[in-house]
């Protein structure tokens, strides 16, 4: 990836983490119950689970892999440095505040747990020997 592709891709994660943001005001989501926050998480999930299947299967398969690594980064570090600066210093959590926001802080994770592997799993499709996958062969 060239340095424009990476900050249009950092830029894009602060713009997600600021809709994020907006949409948990008044008290960034700690208004809703903890029922609520799980369903909430698990519907995210979904979603982003989709959207990686949907974004890794648009790229080349060469570099599937490598956009599933940026990918995830940059939707994870940024995150938790501007919940970290938010909740642990604005809002004057501390470090307390990935417990708080459990619900937040189990994103720093999940992308490396979803986009890596949907890349590794994508790249089986296309890996047998002699064969192409139907949307590569001109007679499909």
């Amino acid at each position: 990836m060239n340095l424009r592709k990476h900050l249009h891709l950092f830029l894009q994660a602060v713009c997600a983490w600021a809709a994020f943001w907006l949409a948990g005001l008044p008290s960034y989501y700690q208004q809703y119950s903890p029922v609520g926050q799980a369903v909430g998480a698990i519907l995210l999930s979904v979603a982003i689970s989709l959207a990686a299947i949907f974004v890794l299967q648009r790229g080349r398969v060469e570099t599937r892999l490598s956009r599933a690594f940026w990918i995830s980064t940059y939707y994870t570090i940024p995150f938790a440095v501007l919940d970290a600066l938010y909740c642990g210093v604005y809002l004057g959590h501390g470090p307390s505040f990935l417990y708080k926001y459990w619900y937040l802080s189990v994103f720093y994770v999940t992308p490396w747990l979803t986009f890596i592997p949907t890349a590794l799993l994508l790249r089986k499709e296309v890996v047998r020997p002699g064969t192409q996958p139907a949307r590569l062969r001109k007679d499909a």
